[in-house]
């Protein structure tokens, strides 16, 4: 372990950020089985103590309530954290189209200028600051030409309420309209070993535009950490209760990854979960993964991550492992 953080750029921002960052989608609660808010944020505060200054949030985990504890944890911190929150799924409006219902309420996916003018004044209050690094919109918006939307971002960047600009969930056309429309800081985009599409469709994009790319699911919701046995029972909203890819044949799929590569985290002192963030690192035009934490053991764990570095034969035997146990998992 080195005793220093990996950090990394957020494309050509100028903003430094460590490279693996903590995702607040669970401390929402909403499809995770609710939340113990006190236990969020010592979570939150952790991983700041480790060292992690990425924080990503958005107003959809708990309709603010994810925003809220993020603002709680960073009071008389902000300077150690960059701030990534999101815009684009709001319950405010009706505009856009429908896109779920959390806890009975409409979202619906709507990027107009008028829409984000009003999320970010909302997410600035939530949060407790008067800027946000990287302001990432979060789904995309069929009804909004995307010309408009990054037109409203640098207006907000213009006025020092953003620093950067990232798009999530986006097709090869939509990063593409966005980097004609502007300079586009990040995307942020589902990667881990099962998930590995966007290294075909998006990151041959991303690299020449200078574009950082943030992974989310980095560790699968939780299934690559060697954690979760065959018998856990998921209560409540958990989305994991439905996800065929935590079906007890996968479970024990993933299981007998982790014990292949158990070998390797006892060389380096680390746990399996921290191999797998270092691997995902290590992945060609993955700047930052994020890692989910619902407690301060979580975030601690995942910290150390952002100080392991692996060599050429430790990513070998890794890969090995994966294509060996993982690749029966859809």
């Amino acid at each position: 372990m080195s005793p220093n953080v990996l950090t990394r750029e957020i494309g050509r921002s100028g903003i430094k950020a460590s490279a693996v960052g903590l995702g607040t989608w669970a401390i929402g609660g909403w499809m995770w089985g609710g939340t113990d808010e006190a236990v969020s944020v010592r979570a939150i505060e952790a991983s700041i103590d480790a060292g992690i200054s990425l924080i990503d949030t958005a107003p959809a985990y708990g309709l603010g309530r994810s925003e809220e504890l993020v603002g709680q944890a960073i009071a008389g911190k902000r300077d150690k954290v960059v701030i990534a929150t999101k815009c684009g799924l709001n319950w405010h409006s009706g505009k856009g189209n429908r896109f779920f219902e959390e806890d009975g309420v409409p979202v619906h996916r709507y990027l107009g200028a008028d829409g984000i003018a009003h999320e970010v004044e909302r997410s600035l209050k939530r949060l407790g600051t008067d800027h946000i690094d990287l302001y990432i919109t979060h789904w995309q918006d069929p009804t909004t030409p995307i010309a408009e939307t990054m037109e409203a971002l640098l207006r907000l960047k213009q006025q020092g309420k953003i620093r950067a600009i990232g798009a999530s969930n986006v097709a090869p056309d939509d990063l593409a309209a966005y980097l004609a429309a502007g300079q586009l800081d990040a995307i942020q985009e589902r990667y881990s070993m099962l998930d590995l599409g966007i290294a075909e469709t998006l990151l041959p994009m991303t690299k020449p535009a200078g574009v950082a790319t943030l992974s989310y699911s980095s560790l699968a919701l939780g299934l690559l950490t060697g954690k979760v046995s065959a018998t856990r029972v998921f209560a409540g909203d958990d989305q994991r209760a439905a996800d065929p890819r935590f079906s007890p044949e996968n479970r024990q799929h993933a299981a007998s990854f982790a014990q292949a590569i158990l070998p390797l985290a006892d060389q380096h002192n680390a746990s399996v979960a921290q191999l797998v963030i270092a691997w995902t690192l290590a992945q060609p035009g993955i700047t930052f993964a994020l890692c989910g934490a619902r407690d301060p053991a979580q975030a601690l764990d995942n910290a150390k991550a952002a100080r392991l570095s692996l060599d050429a034969a430790d990513l070998a035997q890794i890969d090995a492992a994966r294509a060996t146990h993982l690749a029966a998992i859809p």
